[in-house]
């Protein structure tokens, strides 16, 4: 489960909201998310498809964050 990961981004599902840490570094709030998503909440892990929802809607995240560069060497969802 994602709970052995640091706890970045906290999944509330009664507000259906994550809360993410400030100075979060983007690539590891998407790791996260992913994470979250497909472990326990059983979302799809299709490679290069980004982040789905377990219902399979693909997540959209804000713009500011999905243009923010990834650090040298980082994989990309």
């Amino acid at each position: 489960m994602a709970d052995d990961l640091p706890t970045i981004a906290i999944w509330d599902p009664d507000e259906v909201t994550i809360l993410v840490d400030r100075g979060t570094h983007p690539h590891d709030l998407i790791r996260e998310l992913h994470a979250i998503l497909t472990i326990d909440l059983g979302a799809p892990d299709i490679p290069g498809a980004g982040l789905c929802c377990f219902c399979g809607t693909r997540v959209d995240l804000p713009r500011d964050l999905a243009l923010t560069p990834t650090a040298a060497g980082a994989s990309t969802l």
